[in-house]
């Protein structure tokens, strides 16, 4: 990647969500952003990323041929999985494995009923399994040479399938690829045109389900994930745009085209990590190193932790319900978002997971919304002003009272801002169990951290779920409901190298430098693909340990000296388990990975405020009783501008709602910080 030039010194961030296609625009000289908000277009992304594009072109007063670089988040593979929409793709296997996928593993979700729950279908049927006669040993040792008639039989039966794609997984690739790379080759002969992926390119670890369901997945999605960035590459070709296209991964990094057409599959969670990569940014310029970020949307709630600055990857995460060991943000999503559905279930209130989604939407959206939501609940405290959007959006606030009072209030004889206060209570509560997976679960006091919400819906909940935790501080980003783009201006190319052990062993130093060479000797390669200068490239090396006997790993930095790797390793462990065992160290696997540093702009600041002054009063219920609540227009508030709540605090892309009890103060950069006043800390202050 090559530095901006005077002539192109902007880059362009986009993010498409469901509801709407988010746009961050940067001038990288000055560090000024230019934002925009525009309709999504399901049924064709790209004509939402072009609109967005040129929105945000138009409202810098700038031309496309000023752009050096084009950032996209894109959810173009989480919806092929979560939909079951990719691309109909074959399987090819070791002789006598032909069933991996089918077994899997022997657990089952932890809410699903024991007795009624049934394996969801595989992302590639049996039917379209194929075996080829081969054996290597789990330490790389050709037993049985590679039958290649079998390899073109089996190529034979995908033609008359007329599948589009082919997942290739052979029994210890990653200790020796030779057989599985000769099989890809043979393939891409036999069938033209069609999209072969191997696992050795997508996951060369041990674990034949995870591995074997990681590779299927790939090659469900590479077909429609590969013509969806043609269209955007041409689309930016005819917008005279000449500028490198990278796209979000769920390790929070960005990569090239040419890698997301070869590992689709890595951008399973793109633009929820984008989200978290903005977060940790916005509290970075507040000094702030240790959060909680909730990022709460229409649908869903995204919650991550970070720790000194450091956001925590993990290689047991999921995408839907299948496990996908690829390394992504630790992170835990639960359906909590605006748009959940309340409703009685045998005469509880229940909220979630399901979703009113954009259309129809919640009742206030005035789209014909018949069920309670999230949303309207908000509305009905009068947390939300009358319209959003900068006004372009009218909410109905009858609409909203009708629906509760109707499903909620009147079944369970409440009145109807009681009923509404349950169904956040439910809500909020919902969202604090995920909050402490992450933090308590884990071993952290949540009074350690300042909780950052961000989404359409989180700045609404931040209080609350503060007060949940025991948290005393809330930090509000500049731009809320856009930072998954702002997100992405902040995220540096990355990428993850790794390679399973012949044996999990104590640790051969000898043995892993002459592994990490390799692997170092691969992400250079691709560093340089990726054009980013020598000065900018940076790799972290990491081991995954542990105890003899155990079933999974902990990814621990490395140490060059095998006592204070093993010692590392405890401290992590303890660290995650309150434990440690008397009991050998193992090594399994060895990881590189590569960074290259974007390197950052000019941070912006607020302009000096001189006093905070609401624009208006709305009604809102609080303790009881209706009262006149000020409302804040945010682009009128300066640095060092303070005001306490309750209070609401509206801009364009989301509404904060200040409770009573909570101080707020406008920071340097333009950050909204919350300050619970009852706290020791809020006193203090």
């Amino acid at each position: 990647m090559s530095t901006n030039s005077s002539e192109a010194a902007l880059t362009v961030a986009v993010d498409i969500g469901g509801t709407f296609t988010d746009v961050a625009l940067r001038d990288d000289a000055s560090g000024r952003v230019w934002r925009a908000k525009t309709p999504s277009v399901p049924s064709d992304p790209s004509q939402a990323f072009l609109a967005g594009v040129e929105l945000a072109l138009r409202a810098a007063g700038r031309e496309a041929a000023a752009l050096g670089r084009v950032l996209h988040g894109t959810t173009v593979a989480t919806n092929m999985i979560l939909e079951n929409k990719g691309a109909a793709a074959a399987l090819i296997t070791t002789a006598g494995f032909r069933h991996v996928l089918t077994i899997g593993r022997q657990d089952i979700p932890r809410r699903a009923n024991l007795y009624a729950w049934v394996k969801p279908p595989r992302p590639v049927p049996a039917s379209r399994v194929f075996e080829v006669r081969e054996r290597v040993a789990a330490g790389g040792a050709v037993l049985t040479p590679l039958d290649e008639a079998s390899v073109r039989a089996a190529a034979a039966r995908c033609r008359a399938l007329g599948v589009s794609a082919v997942a290739v997984c052979l029994l210890h690739a990653y200790a020796n690829p030779s057989h599985e790379r000769r099989t890809a080759e043979i393939l891409a002969q036999e069938l033209p045109g069609v999209a072969v992926t191997a696992s050795s390119d997508v996951l060369p670890v041990v674990r034949e389900f995870e591995r074997s369901l990681a590779t299927a997945l790939n090659a469900v999605v590479t077909p429609g994930v590969a013509t969806y960035i043609a269209r955007l590459e041409q689309r930016l070709a005819d917008l005279k745009v000449d500028a490198p296209l990278l796209l979000m991964q769920s390790n929070g990094g960005v990569a090239g085209a040419a890698r997301i057409r070869e590992a689709a599959i890595t951008t399973a969670l793109s633009g929820p990590a984008a989200g978290v990569v903005g977060a940790r940014e916005a509290a970075a310029e507040c000094g702030v190193d240790n959060l909680i970020t909730v990022d709460i949307g229409g649908t869903s709630a995204d919650i991550c932790l970070i720790e000194k600055g450091r956001i925590g990857l993990t290689q047991s995460g999921h995408v839907g319900g299948w496990p996908l060991p690829l390394p992504m943000l630790d992170m835990v999503t639960i359906g909590a978002g605006g748009g959940s559905i309340a409703r009685l279930r045998d005469g509880a209130l229940v909220v979630g997971p399901e979703s009113a989604g954009a259309d129809p939407g919640p009742a206030c959206y005035g789209r014909g919304g018949a069920l309670s939501t999230v949303t309207d609940a908000h509305v009905v405290l009068g947390h939300l002003p009358a319209s959003l959007l900068g006004g372009r959006m009218r909410l109905d606030a009858e609409a909203s009272r009708r629906v509760v009072e109707e499903t909620i209030a009147r079944p369970l004889g409440l009145s109807v801002e009681a009923a509404a206060q349950g169904v956040l209570a439910i809500v909020d509560n919902n969202m604090m169990g995920a909050l402490r997976v992450v933090s308590v679960e884990r071993g952290r006091n949540p009074a350690d951290f300042t909780l950052t919400p961000f989404g359409g819906a989180g700045p609404l909940h931040g209080c609350a779920l503060a007060r949940l935790l025991g948290v005393s501080r809330v930090l509000i980003p500049v731009a809320p409901g856009v930072l998954c783009a702002d997100g992405l201006l902040a995220a540096d190319i990355k990428a993850e190298f790794a390679r399973t052990l012949a044996q999990a062993d104590v640790v051969d130093m000898g043995a892993a430098h002459a592994i990490f060479a390799e692997l170092e000797a691969k992400a250079e390669a691709w560093l340089e693909a990726e054009r980013i200068p020598a000065a900018r490239r940076s790799f972290a090396r990491a081991a995954l340990m542990r105890y003899r006997g155990q079933g999974g790993e902990v990814a621990t930095p490395w140490r060059d000296e095998a006592a204070a790797l093993e010692s590392a390793f405890e401290t992590q462990h303890r660290g995650l388990y309150g434990f440690t065992l008397d009991a050998p160290i193992e090594c399994v696997t060895l990881r590189v990975e590569a960074v290259g540093a974007v390197g950052a702009p000019p941070r912006q600041t607020a302009p000096r405020g001189a006093g905070a002054r609401p624009a208006a009063t709305h009604p809102m219920f609080v303790e009881g009783r209706r009262i006149a609540a000020p409302v804040y227009d945010r682009a009128t508030l300066g640095a060092g501008d303070r005001f306490t709540g309750p209070a609401i605090v509206t801009q364009l892309d989301a509404t904060t709602l200040v409770h009573a009890g909570w101080r707020a103060e406008v920071m340097a950069n333009g950050a909204l910080l919350l300050v619970d006043e009852s706290s020791a800390e809020g006193m203090r202050a």
